[in-house]
C-alpha cells in the first residue's frame, strides 16, 4: 500500500531470522485453503500500545529483546520467515520454502503524530495510518520468490508504540497469526522456552487437510488462468481514495440483546419464523449490513428494487470439516461464505430480520456442509469487487480471536486496526473482540466521509424507525 499522511523517521532496518541451525530447509505445499489467498494483497494489522517513556529508552531497553524474541519465535513459526515461490512454468504449483537464509524485514521508526488521535474511535483519515505499515518486499523477481511477513515498530516518544505487520494470507489465517504474535509477546517477557504456551506452537503437517472434493486443482486452474494485470482481487495502491476515513463502532451485549429482542418480538407479531443462529456475531453483522445499505441509499439515492446485496464472511473450518484437525494447525483453515438479500428488503422496515435470517441460514448450512459450493469461492470473491456502485459487504476478522490479550508487558493493546480493508473501497467490515467491554464486538470501517457520516447516524440510532 502506498505511503501517505504523516511522515515517520526511519531509525533502523533489521533482518530477523531464526537462530542459526535451528530450522532445517523446509518446503510446504499449499492446500486448497491456502490457494485462494494468492489472489489477495497482504493483511496489514496495527497494534498500538501505551509506552510512556522516551524513544531513547525504547531503543536501548525494549528494542534489543524484541528483536531477540522475534528470532526465537521464528524458530517455531519459520513459515513466516519463508518465501512464497511461484515457479515461472505455470504447470508447477506455488509453494512455501524456508532455505535457511530467509528473514523477516523489520523497520524501526519514530513519529510525532498524535498517538491518542490514531487510537480513538472517531473518524480519522486513512492516509494517517499508511506510514505505520512496513513495506513487504517483492523478493528476487528472477526467482519469483515473495517474502511472506514484514514488521515495523513505530515509536511515539513518551506516549506509545505501534507494531505493524504486513503478511500474505497464503501462509496463515488470523488464527495462526494470533498464535505467532502471542508467542512473540510471551518470549519477549520471558525468553526461556518454558514460557511458551505449547498449545500455540504450530503444527505444519499438510496431510491434516483432506481434499475430498478436488478443490486444489480447481483453484490452481483459476490461478493459472489469471491475467497478469488482474492478479489481486480488489484495488491497487493508485486507486485508493485518500478522502476515505476510518472509524470504530462498539456493539455492546445490551445492544445485541435489544436487536435480538426486537427480532423475536417482531417475528411473533407477524407470525414469522425466527431467524436461526441469533449469535452476537451474526446479530452484529446483520445490523451493520442494514446500516451500510441505508447509508448507501442516503448518499447515492434510492436503491434499485430487486438488485442483490451480498454479504460475505470467512468461516472457520477447524471444527466443521467432519474430521479432526489439530487446533495448532498452521496455515489456512477457513472458508468463504456468501449470502444475499435484495437491497430493497434490507432497507425496508424488516431489514434487520431479513439480514439476520440470510446470515443465520448460511451459517446453518456451513455447519451441515462446510465445503458445499466451495468450487465457487474465488469467482464469488471477485464479484464483491467488480463494481464500486454495488452495496456489497465483506466481513473479515473474528471476535473469537482475542488479539487485545496480546501483552508484551505493556498491558493490553490500546487499539488494533486492520488497514488492508481500505483496498475494498468501502465494502469491508472488520470485527474483533472488544478491548474493554466483555462480550462486546468492535466494528472497524473505512468509508468515504459522506457515507461514514450517514453510517454513524444510523448506527447510533439503534434500531432506527422502530
Amino acid at each position: 500500500m502506498a505511503k501517505g499522511g504523516l511522515a515517520v523517521e526511519i531509525v533502523g532496518r533489521y533482518r530477523v531470522s531464526p537462530p542459526p541451525n535451528t530450522v532445517p530447509p523446509t518446503s510446504l505445499p499449499l492446500t486448497f485453503f491456502d490457494i485462494p489467498w494468492l489472489f489477495f494483497s497482504p493483511t496489514q494489522p496495527l497494534f498500538f500500545y501505551d509506552y510512556p517513556y522516551p524513544a531513547s529508552h525504547f531503543l536501548s531497553t525494549a528494542l534489543p529483546p524484541l528483536i531477540h524474541s522475534l528470532s526465537l519465535t521464528l524458530r517455531h513459526f519459520f513459515a513466516l520467515a519463508a518465501t512464497l515461490v511461484c515457479p515461472p512454468h505455470s504447470s508447477n504449483p506455488p509453494f512455501i520454502v524456508y532455505d535457511g537464509s530467509n528473514f523477516v524485514s523489520l523497520v524501526v521508526a519514530q513519529s510525532t503524530a498524535d498517538f491518542h488521535h490514531l487510537c480513538s474511535n472517531h473518524q480519522r483519515c486513512v492516509n494517517d495510518f499508511y506510514p505505520l505499515l512496513p513495506p513487504l518486499p517483492s523478493g528476487e523477481q528472477e526467482e519469483t520468490q515473495t517474502p511472506l511477513l514484514a514488521a515495523q515498530i513505530t515509536i511515539f516518544s513518551n506516549v506509545g508504540v505501534c507494531i505493524g505487520f504486513a503478511y500474505h494470507n497464503v501462509v496463515a489465517d488470523g488464527r495462526s497469526f494470533n498464535s505467532f504474535i502471542k508467542t512473540w509477546a510471551s518470549l519477549f517477557k520471558d525468553p526461556s522456552s518454558c514460557s511458551v504456551n505449547s498449545s500455540l506452537l504450530p503444527f505444519y503437517d499438510r496431510t491434516a487437510i483432506k481434499d475430498s472434493y478436488g478443490l486444489q486443482s480447481i483453484f490452481l486452474n483459476h490461478w493459472r488462468k489469471r491475467s497478469s494485470t488482474n492478479m489481486v482481487i480488489g484495488v491497487s495502491d493508485k486507486d485508493l481514495d485518500s478522502a476515505m476515513v476510518r472509524a470504530t463502532f462498539l456493539m455492546c451485549p445490551d445492544d445485541m440483546e435489544k436487536i435480538k429482542g426486537w427480532i423475536v418480538g417482531r417475528c411473533k407479531v407477524k407470525n414469522m419464523d425466527q431467524p436461526p443462529r441469533l449469535t452476537p456475531s451474526n446479530l452484529t453483522c446483520a445490523y451493520v449490513w442494514v446500516c451500510l445499505i441505508k447509508s448507501h441509499e442516503k448518499v447515492n439515492g434510492k436503491l434499485t428494487g430487486k438488485n442483490p446485496s451480498y454479504l460475505g464472511f470467512n468461516a472457520g473450518g477447524i471444527t466443521r470439516l467432519g474430521y479432526p484437525v489439530p487446533a495448532a494447525y498452521f496455515g489456512n483453515c477457513i472458508g468463504f461464505a456468501r449470502t444475499m438479500a435484495t437491497q430493497s428488503e434490507l432497507s425496508g422496515e424488516d431489514g434487520i430480520i431479513v439480514a439476520a435470517d440470510a446470515i443465520g441460514n448460511r451459517v446453518k448450512d456451513l455447519d451441515e456442509a462446510f465445503l458445499e459450493g466451495a468450487e465457487n469461492w474465488i469467482s464469488e470473491w471477485g464479484e464483491f469487487y467488480g463494481s464500486d456502485s454495488e452495496p456489497h459487504v465483506m466481513v473479515s476478522g473474528s471476535p473469537k480471536l482475542d488479539f487485545y490479550e496480546t501483552d508484551f508487558g505493556w498491558g493490553k493493546a490500546r487499539r488494533i486496526e486492520e488497514i488492508s480493508m481500505d483496498n475494498a473501497k468501502g465494502k469491508a467490515v472488520w470485527l474483533t473482540q472488544s478491548r474493554d467491554v466483555k462480550g462486546g464486538i468492535e466494528v472497524g470501517l473505512a468509508l468515504p466521509k459522506p457515507k461514514m457520516d450517514a453510517f454513524t447516524c444510523f448506527f447510533t440510532q439503534l434500531l432506527p424507525h422502530h
